[in-house]
Order: C-alpha cells, then structure tokens, then sequence
C-alpha cells in the first residue's frame, strides 16, 4: 500500500475529521481498505464505521478471523446487526463455525426468523464439508418454463442470488436436472422451453463431500459456481469460486507449515499466542527428536566399527545428508503432483519405477562425485585417508547410491500410503521423511563398510 495513502488517513484522524474520512474511505477501492485496516488495526472499527453498509459487508468479509473477531466485539450494535444480516450465506457460516458458542447465539440473535434457520441448517453440516461453503441464495427454473419467464423470474429473484451468471434446472420435487448458462438463455427463442437448451452435461457436488475434492472439480471443469445437492440429487445450494480460492489458500498454507514439521496454524503467525505457537511446533519437534535418538542407536550398534575405522565417521554428515535431501526432494515432487492431480494411489508403481531409476542416477551422481573427491584429497596431498583409500572411497560411493536411492522410494511411497490409509500427505513432510532416512542410512552406510572393508579395517 502508498504510504502517501496511509499518512492520508492518519492525518484525518488526527483531525478527527469524520465526515471527510468517511467520504474518502467510501470512494477507495475494497482491497484498499482491506489493506489500510492491516496497516492500521487499532482503526479497523472507525474505518468499518465509515462505511456505507454494503461497502462494510464486502470489506468485511474479506478480512481474516481474527480482524473479523477483534471488530465483532467492539463495532455498534447497529452497524454489527447490519454487517450479519447482508452478509452472504456461506460468508456468515464461515464466521461462526470460527466463533465461539456464546458469541455464535448473539450475532444469531440478530437474524430473522428465515436467515437465523439458513444459518443454523449451514452449521449442521460436517466443519470440512462442502455444505458449510454453500449458499442458499441461487436462481432455479423448472424444465418446462419458456425462456421469457425465466427473464422475468432473474429479474425478480436475481439480486437475491450470489451469482447469475448459471441457472439451474430442477423438475417439481427439486431435483437437479441440468444447469445453463445465463449466455445461452439470452440468446435463446423467448418462447423456446429451458428443456429444450438442456444439454444434460452436469457437473455437482454432494453436500457432505469434503471441501478439498470442490477444489480439484472446479479446477477441472473451470467454473465460477457448482451446484450442490444430497445423496436423493435434491438442488440444495450453489459454491462459489470465492470460497473455493479461499479454501485453497488455506490448505496450502496448512500444507506449507506441515513440510516445514509443525501443526498448521489456526491463525496468522503474528496474531498467534506465543504459548500456543510453541505447543503447535513442540508436538513434531519432539516426534523428530525421538526419531533422530534412533539414529544414536544405530551408531551405538556400530561402536566396534567406529573405532577400527575412525576415518568412517567423518563422512557420516555427507551420507545422512544427501539420503534426507533426496526423500525430502521426493516427498514434495509427489505431494504437490498429488495435489494438482497429476498422480492417483493406483498410480503407485509407476511412481516407485520412476523413483528407482531417478534414485539410482542421482545416487551414481553423487556417489562419483565422492567418490572423485577422496581420490583427489589424497593424491593432491590435502588429506590422508590411509593405506586403504581406494576402498574406503568405494565404500562412499556404493553407500551413496544406496542412500538416495532408499531416500527417493521412502519420500516418494511414504505420501501414497498415507493417502491409501486416508491421512494427510503433508504429514510425511521433509523433516520427517529425513529423520526416517537418517535412521536407515546409517544402518546402510556401516552395513556397506563392513562388506568392503572386512578383513581390511574391519
């Protein structure tokens, strides 16, 4: 945002100049005063206060929960009363599904008698489901009506409606049948039945499906609205691509935080509490640390080893790394294609035959490259590795490609049998596919030592 734009403001609340600032605020753009109330939180309610009531609703729901909450609390009961009653449907469903019960009965209150069941009909749906982003208000026709009565019935009822852009066609018990196009109808014979532009290619969503598959199906079928209907095909609602946007950013966020080894967060990184922000990461960090003591374990079996051959533990960080980063590389190469679609758990196979071919070449890859720098340390002189160089550098590179090869098939299969098992891919995050790499790699790296090097400095 301008800073010129901010000192503006500032400077007319300073002068408490209510009149001109409620002007100035009414003719700048929503997301611009979405950004001044980020810019200036301890104003959010003056500025929300300024604002015509439509101008308000659409600022308002555009903030995040907790600005709406902190705005909630301390906005008039008038203008609070307006904000909920014109808030869409789905926009005020997903507010108090984020509110606490006692805060949810008192922003009820303030409904009519039809919006308060809307509401509460909305709620009784599953908190990740399709029915909690859906609205109500949407324009349906029957098969049999003419072209020229539908007109009629958008004009009438399509203010109403979240979007006219699609209409939707149901026979008398409310059945979805199909859904056209606003497009089609205005150039259609005024007299010519809705029956007859049926195409019968439709596309729904059922309203206890999660809200994760909406994203995928509008992203494939490139549509600004999807009917919703229950398991009898009755036309409940529509979902709008907003929401679909908005719950997309939200489980990529979510996403994003568990590659890094916490909890998702319920709220930005600043507003969080700092004790609750620690619980959210100490969980996997101690999940990690316990993984990680494995490993001490693991070295702790080959203590006999160790002290034969010292020389071994100083390429322990270089085996442990390259095994972690080629799971963590293939952990997030399936993740995010099984995100976009682009692979399916049948698709399995595939997956781990690709996974052995890229892990061999990138474990010969880097096990030449290790392999050429012990040579190279000890012709040039820089380091001694002994009488035994050559085997010792054999040792590096068939235990590097053993490494990140067993990287690239945990990193890659451990998503897929996550997903099979119906839990969360993020899960098996870089932290954690590492930490399970570390673990075996030390394993792989003396099992390998003791095979080449027995007799010699075993």
């Amino acid at each position: 945002m301008e800073q010129l734009l901010v000192d503006e403001v500032l400077q007319l609340l300073e002068n408490d100049n209510d009149r001109q600032l409620k002007n100035y605020l009414n003719e700048l753009n929503i997301s611009d005063v979405e950004e001044l109330i980020d810019e200036l939180p301890q104003h959010a309610v003056k500025f929300i206060e300024s604002l015509s009531t439509k101008r308000a609703v659409n600022v308002f729901r555009i903030l995040d929960f907790p600005t709406q909450e902190r705005i909630i609390k301390k906005l008039q009961s008038n203008k609070l009363t307006e904000i909920i009653r014109q808030l869409p449907p789905d926009d005020r469903t997903a507010l108090f599904s984020e509110l606490k019960g006692d805060a949810v009965k008192k922003l009820l209150v303030l409904l009519n008698d039809d919006d308060r069941k809307e509401a509460l009909v909305l709620l009784g749906y599953k908190e990740d489901s399709i029915g909690r982003l859906m609205t109500p208000d949407f324009i349906a026709v029957k098969i049999d009506w003419t072209v020229s009565r539908v007109l009629n019935h958008i004009r009438r009822y399509g203010k109403n409606s979240e979007t006219i852009d699609v209409v939707y066609v149901i026979d008398k018990d409310g059945v979805l049948l199909d859904d056209i196009r606003i497009r089609e109808i205005l150039l259609a014979d005024p007299d010519a039945q809705i029956g007859e532009l049926t195409d019968n290619r439709l596309i729904s969503l059922n309203v206890n499906d999660p809200q994760e598959e909406a994203i995928s199906i509008f992203k494939m079928n490139n549509r600004v609205a999807l009917p919703v209907v229950d398991d009898n095909n009755i036309l409940l609602g529509i979902v709008t691509i907003d929401d679909i946007l908005w719950i997309a950013h939200e489980e990529y966020t979510e996403d994003m935080q568990k590659f890094g080894g916490t909890e998702a967060l319920d709220e930005p990184y600043l507003d969080i509490p700092i004790l609750k922000l620690i619980k959210k990461r100490a969980g996997w960090l101690i999940v990690l640390f316990l993984g990680e003591m494995l490993t001490a374990t693991a070295m702790q079996h080959f203590e006999f080893e160790l002290e034969k051959a010292v020389v071994l533990s100083l390429f322990i960080p270089l085996i442990m790394s390259s095994g972690g980063n080629s799971g963590s590389q293939a952990s997030t190469l399936i993740i995010q294609a099984m995100a976009l679609g682009e692979i399916t758990i049948a698709e399995w196979w595939r997956v781990m035959r690709r996974e052995i071919i890229s892990g061999l070449s990138l474990g010969v890859i880097l096990g030449s490259i290790g392999f050429l720098r012990i040579i190279l340390w000890q012709e040039l002189g820089i380091y001694d590795y002994g009488d035994h160089w050559f085997l010792i550098s054999l040792t590096i590179f068939f235990t590097l490609v053993g490494i990140v090869l067993w990287g690239s098939l945990i990193g890659s299969m451990m998503p897929i049998m996550l997903k099979r098992l119906k839990l969360d891919p993020a899960t098996s995050s870089a932290p954690f596919v590492a930490t399970m790499v570390d673990v075996t790699g030390i394993v792989i790296y003396f099992s390998i030592a003791v095979l080449i090097l027995k007799g010699v400095l075993l």
